[in-house]
C-alpha cells in the first residue's frame, strides 16, 4: 500500500524525493524502490549506478528567496543536513541492515548512503538540489 502524506511538512517531503528521484534519473541512476519502511526505520530513495547501491535521505526546506540590490539572498537559511540527528542516523542504518539482510542483493555488493539537501523555493516554484555523496553514518 503506498505512503499517504497529509501533513505539510509531508507534502514538502515528498515534493522533495520526487525531485531528488528526477535528478538521479538525469544522472542516469536506477532507482530500485522509494520509501521503504520498517518498524525501526525508513530509506527515502534506493538507486542503483555503476553497479554501486545508494541509500538515499532526502532532507528538504523551504525559504523564501529575493534579490536585493541584484545578489542573491536567502531570507531564512536552513541548512537541511542539520536534520540528520543521531537518531535518524541510528534508524537508517538499522533499516540498511536489515534491507541488505533481507533482501537479495548478493553479499559482495557495493554500497553507500547519500543526503541529498532539497531547496524548494515556493514563491518562484524552483528547488535546488545538493548532493551529498557517500556520508559516513
Amino acid at each position: 500500500m503506498p505512503k499517504i502524506f497529509t501533513s505539510k511538512s509531508q507534502k514538502k517531503g515528498k515534493l522533495g524525493e520526487d525531485i531528488a528521484e528526477r535528478f538521479l534519473m538525469k544522472h542516469n541512476f536506477i532507482i530500485l524502490d522509494r520509501n521503504v519502511t520498517k518498524k525501526w526505520g525508513e530509506i527515502d530513495i534506493i538507486a542503483e549506478k555503476d553497479n554501486i547501491l545508494h541509500f538515499i535521505e532526502v532532507k528538504s526546506v523551504s525559504f523564501d528567496f529575493t534579490i536585493i540590490e541584484g545578489a542573491s539572498r536567502y531570507k531564512q537559511y536552513i541548512r537541511p543536513e542539520e536534520n540528520m540527528t543521531f537518531h535518524k542516523i541510528k534508524k537508517m542504518k538499522r533499516t540498511i541492515d536489515g534491507y541488505l539482510s533481507f533482501s537479495n542483493v548478493p553479499r559482495e555488493t557495493k554500497w553507500q548512503v547519500d543526503l541529498f539537501c532539497v531547496y524548494l523555493d515556493d514563491i518562484n516554484k524552483k528547488a535546488q538540489v545538493k548532493p551529498m555523496w557517500n556520508i559516513i553514518l
